[in-house]
């Protein structure tokens, strides 16, 4: 891998920063309604503290301005629960509070520092050398011996405490960080065929994962669904109807012409949809592709499409899955992503992308795979050959 792993680190007795990725979905009441997150970096935690470590958490939670902007006492909770060692919470990042509350730690015990985008500057994106000069940094670094980042789900961002520490102390990769790089960032020696499935609303990202894995040869096969998957039903000259293509052009205003370039390029290396699902009076009614248009939006793919990717899988080396294939919310349109994600795991190596993906399988129930990534953002960037600012810093 070419970077520090906790394996080269010594812990006992050193003060230890750990950046982390616990962003997480809070309920109306500003409590946390899925703990995956936190569950994810437990391994990481309490092997630093049982190794004698004394440990300062980094994290933050949403965005600023955001309904899920909040402070981290929750998860601070949480973890104190899940870990095998006491967390405390501190409502401080950098402050002199925060020194103290670092300073005090024993072996063995930790404290999770408040949200680190309650600071503008960690809302904005440096270069490693200006992250290293942000106030953030410069003040926690001399209380620190070492830093772990941890946070692979973030590590696509050049933010303060994601790319500062390690120009100012020992960093290293933790257990979360690794085991995402061992996976993701080995992508090109996976078995072959290499089959993507490409789906849910973020037709954009769909788009520049399918032209960058094409253009690489990455992918033998892309399978569209969802929203993308509509896109490039429209794209090969399908009439879907006004509902589904101004859905499409909310989102993205290019994607149809988009769609169609790859189309021309890559031709049979993409599939679309054979059929779709539409919501008529509230019940699910599936459409064939030459029954098109429809006057109702395409919420999910048909039995057709369903057994036509299942196909694929049979005989693929590695299946890669990015995004849902409909509403998954909503059990009248779920039964697309829960048919496809489940026939994806015939292949000899499957790998689940984070973000929406992953909690699609958890509200699914459906699990089974290789891999799950822990982020999103971060996963697509290795998935499709591309580097990490806070994989490059380590490994400079």
């Amino acid at each position: 891998m070419g970077i520090p792993t906790l394996d080269d680190l010594t812990v006992d007795g050193t003060t230890v920063g750990v950046r982390v990725d616990i962003n997480s979905p809070l309920d109306e009441s500003g409590a946390l309604a899925d703990d995956a997150r936190l569950h994810a970096h437990v391994g990481t935690l309490n092997e630093l503290l049982d190794r004698g470590g004394k440990v300062a958490i980094l994290a933050h939670q949403g965005r600023p301005g955001g309904d899920e902007f909040d402070t981290l006492d929750d998860h601070a909770a949480r973890l104190d629960e899940l870990l095998s060692f006491p967390v405390s919470y501190c409502d401080a990042t950098f402050s002199t509070d925060a020194h103290a509350a670092i300073e005090s730690l024993d072996r063995g015990e930790a404290v999770l520092l408040e949200n680190t985008r309650f600071y503008s500057e960690e809302y904005m994106e440096f270069p490693p050398e200006e992250a290293a000069g942000t106030f953030l940094v410069e003040r926690l670094a001399p209380v620190v011996d070492a830093f772990v980042n941890d946070a692979f789900a973030a590590a696509h961002r050049s933010q303060p405490s994601i790319v500062g520490f390690p120009l100012r102390v020992d960093s290293y990769a933790g257990r979360v960080m690794e085991r995402e790089l061992d996976v993701l960032g080995a992508i090109e020696e996976t078995p072959r065929p290499r089959v993507y499935a490409l789906g849910g609303a973020k037709i954009s990202d769909a788009l520049d994962v399918a032209e960058s894995v094409l253009e690489r040869d990455l992918a033998d096969a892309v399978l569209t669904s969802g929203m993308t998957g509509n896109a490039f039903l429209a794209a090969s000259g399908v009439d879907i109807g006004a509902p589904s293509l101004d859905a499409i052009q909310d989102r993205d205003a290019t994607a149809v012409e988009d769609a169609a370039a790859l189309l021309e390029e890559y031709g049979s290396r993409i599939h679309v949809p054979e059929d779709v699902a539409v919501s008529r009076d509230g019940t699910r009614q599936e459409v064939t592709v030459s029954d098109l248009p429809a006057d109702a939006p395409a919420l999910d793919v048909g039995p057709a499409t369903m057994a036509a990717y299942a196909d694929v899988f049979e005989t693929a080396g590695t299946a890669i899955l990015n995004g849902p294939a409909g509403v998954f919310e909503q059990e009248a349109f779920a039964e697309g992503t829960r048919e496809i994600f489940g026939a994806a795991r015939n292949a000899e190596c499957s790998i689940v992308g984070g973000g929406d993906t992953a909690a699609s399988l958890r509200q699914l129930g459906i699990d089974g795979f290789d891999h799950v990534s822990t982020g999103g953002g971060a996963a697509l960037r290795l998935l499709t050959g591309d580097t990490l600012p806070a994989v490059e810093v380590l490994r400079e």
